[in-house]
């Protein structure tokens, strides 16, 4: 007995550091799966249609790789280029490793791999069982070279590790022709036993690269061309391979000037460990506790999902590019690219606000540089949400920027031809723009997206219009808040649906509203997808409808009216009835009943949409859709949370029933929100703030200022 009693003490007094230094570390990075979205999704229940042969679905479309939180640097496995972030799961062969990347069939620059023995075969076979990932660092062993590849980075650098088998022939290839971005040409050089540097243009990005080893020779064959690559050949030797490599979009020097500021002398596992004290910061802003370990683990996979673009763009010593590419020495803010704006706008935008408002505040400057240099304010892809993004940030206190200046060239996108908003002079003429009547459209059909248009340019307006208001510009106010209703212009009161007109005011004939299209009528969406979409004035919508019963009605029908197989588009997928999660233009609509008092039937759909439709699949690696830069991370921390910007522009939030059953918000000013949910319900019956009962289901951002607590008591 006592032999077994001392033999206790002996294991306590061992494992005793190890648990409590367990205890006082991280314990959030570990909840991380940097793999979730990069699995393919197949199921035709979940996507609506049987995919065509051939066709891989857009859905997730995530990197594993190393990453800082809006770096310059995301390195990450390339194992298919032109496809969406260049990492597919369901690959076999890495074809290299590339030091940028978003997910949206661009950027994977620099490529490079390391090599062993007498093969000329680009691209190494490797398995799963010896893979990993986590924030901040990347590993995988390539079995037909048999070198394990170790990856960590800061925010403008990369640091590669390769364990080579075979201590001869050791190689690097540099295959510059490639990316997923088209590069127009490349050069590279050899400036000391163990340096290098180089350009890859397209993007136009410079390197310098630092190894532990000497550079034997640099082979090039086709520079410049994409058909090219350089090689590196290593001296012979027994230890790791440390390839360090620094990025610019300025110069060599700076490049240089990045990694040596970055990295310098330290260890591989000094910026892995500084990597992962990163993340851990970010991700312990909120910390929640209750939910199930799937929960748990999606929620902070999404959290950290939400923080990789936009992406940082000036250098250590704040030089950056402009949009004119002339090198601006003397900024005062560091330079980000634009957020991702046609789907980020919605609800990550506000979330970088919440966690990180210097990064917010320093990409609005960078986008107003943007607006100086060009006459505009940038937008992505569809719509004027840069307007909506200034908008929600200023009117949440993130006002330390030039807001006037801001705010007139925000006015030259809602009012001068051929910027920012196409077709803007026949939207302020006929308060809509028009599409062509075609016969027998199809997806591909293309015009004006005319319906779509007018939908958010009238959001773009109404969030205009609040920085007027702000601003004390109450005639601008007036006519901006005037175009605001522009939307009810496209309302067919016989069809009950947003409907495509002709330039003479006449409906389009050729109407199906379970048609999807790219670009005709709507953008990426049907008739039903973009019908509930006024954000900025659910009163005037419902009231369209003919008011609530009515409209209860035809929102119930949305999500119950099956889909048709046969009406197949890419990237319109995940289907609960016609509501399409797997793209963003209608993520608002879950949340509608609550303007009309039944907010349990929004709970019932988050909740299906939340377990069913994120983490699925064998390995629980399956997205629902194109993560989109983070929106559909965010989407799902917002509504985890219980908390949804459903206007991002209007300073407040819809509170939902939360997954946990408490969330600790540390706010960056030092203030915290607490929400608690007692009970296991997912029906709200009270909500409190600070003690006092909510009237609605609107909680102001003032709480996040002065912090407070939310309490959400629900019932079965």
């Amino acid at each position: 007995m006592i032999k077994k009693l001392n033999k206790c003490i002996l294991m306590l007094a061992l494992f005793m550091p190890a648990m409590l230094h367990g205890q006082q570390k991280a314990t959030f990075t570990q909840y991380v799966d940097p793999f979730i979205g990069t699995a393919p999704m197949n199921d035709p229940k979940i996507l609506g249609y049987k995919l065509p042969e051939g066709w891989r679905s857009w859905a997730g479309l995530t990197f594993p790789g190393s990453s800082l939180p809006n770096a310059m640097v995301q390195l990450s496995p390339v194992t298919a280029y032109g496809s969406g972030a260049g990492y597919q799961y369901e690959d076999s062969v890495i074809l290299g490793f590339t030091h940028t990347n978003k997910g949206h069939w661009n950027l994977c620059n620099i490529p490079i791999l390391p090599v062993a023995g007498n093969t000329q075969k680009i691209g190494s076979k490797f398995s799963h069982q010896k893979e990993k990932a986590s924030p901040g660092f990347y590993q995988v062993y390539l079995d037909d070279y048999n070198v394990g590849v170790s990856l960590t980075s800061t925010l403008r650098a990369g640091f590669h590790r390769y364990a080579y088998k075979d201590s001869k022939n050791r190689r690097i290839l540099f295959d510059l022709g490639k990316a997923n971005s088209r590069v127009n040409t490349w050069r590279i050089e050899q400036v000391g036993n163990q340096a290098l540097q180089g350009f890859q243009g397209g993007e136009n990005v410079y390197f310098y690269v630092e190894l532990n080893t000497k550079i034997e020779k640099l082979t090039k064959q086709d520079e410049g061309k994409r058909t090219g690559s350089a090689m590196v050949f290593l001296a012979d030797g027994t230890s790791p391979v440390e390839l360090k490599i620094g990025l610019s979009f300025v110069s060599e020097q700076n490049a240089k000037l990045n990694l040596q500021k970055e990295i310098g002398n330290k260890s591989f596992e000094t910026v892995k460990k500084e990597a992962n004290d990163t993340w851990e910061r970010l991700l312990s802003s909120i910390k929640v506790k209750g939910g199930t370990a799937k929960q748990t683990r999606m929620f902070y996979s999404c959290l950290y999902r939400s923080f990789l673009w936009p992406a940082l763009r000036s250098d250590v010593n704040n030089e950056y590019r402009d949009a004119k590419r002339n090198v601006i020495t003397d900024a005062d803010f560091r330079y980000y690219t634009e957020p991702s704006l046609w789907d980020t706008y919605r609800n990550k935008d506000v979330l970088l606000g919440l966690v990180t408002p210097d990064v917010t505040l320093d990409v609005i400057k960078s986008m107003k540089d943007v607006g100086d240099k060009t006459g505009f304010i940038p937008t992505f892809f569809h719509g004027d949400h840069g307007t909506s993004s200034i908008a929600g940030a200023y009117l949440r206190g993130i006002d330390n920027f030039d807001i006037k200046g801001t705010y007139q060239l925000l006015l030259r996108n809602a009012n001068v031809e051929g910027g920012a908003r196409p077709y803007i002079g026949e939207y302020i003429k006929k308060g809509f723009i028009s599409d062509p009547d075609i016969p027998n459209p199809e997806v591909e059909t293309k015009a004006k997206a005319g319906v779509s248009k007018t939908l958010e340019y009238s959001y773009d307006d109404y969030s205009l219009a609040q920085i007027a208001k702000k601003l004390g510009d109450t005639a601008n106010y007036r006519i901006l808040m005037a175009r605001s209703k522009n939307y009810k212009n496209m309302f067919d009161t016989s069809a009950r649906f947003m409907r495509g007109r002709l330039e003479n005011g006449d409906w389009i004939k050729n109407f199906d509203p379970q048609q999807p299209y790219y670009e005709y009528m709507y953008r990426e969406a049907n008739a039903w997808q973009v019908s509930f979409f006024a954000p900025h004035d659910m009163e005037g919508l419902i009231e369209l409808y003919g008011g609530p019963a009515n409209f209860e009605k035809k929102l119930d029908s949305l999500f119950t009216v099956p889909w048709n197989p046969k009406h197949i588009a890419r990237n319109v997928e995940t289907m609960v009835g016609q509501y399409c999660h797997g793209n963003q233009p209608d993520h608002e609509a879950p949340f509608a009943y609550t303007f009309i008092g039944k907010p349990e039937k929004t709970q019932k759909i988050l909740d299906y949409i939340m377990n069913n439709l994120y983490g699925i699949g064998d390995k629980g690696l399956e997205l629902s859709g194109m993560d989109d830069a983070g929106e559909m991370s965010s989407w799902y921390v917002f509504s985890a949370l219980g908390l949804y910007t459903f206007s991002a522009t209007d300073p407040y939030y819809l509170v939902t029933a939360p997954l946990f059953d408490e969330i600790e918000w540390k706010q960056p000013n030092g203030k915290t929100v607490l929400i608690k949910k007692p009970s296991s319900g997912r029906k709200i019956t009270a909500i409190k703030v600070n003690g006092k009962n909510l009237t609605g289901y609107k909680v102001s951002h003032d709480l996040f200022k002065e912090g407070g607590r939310i309490t959400i008591e629900t019932s079965r």
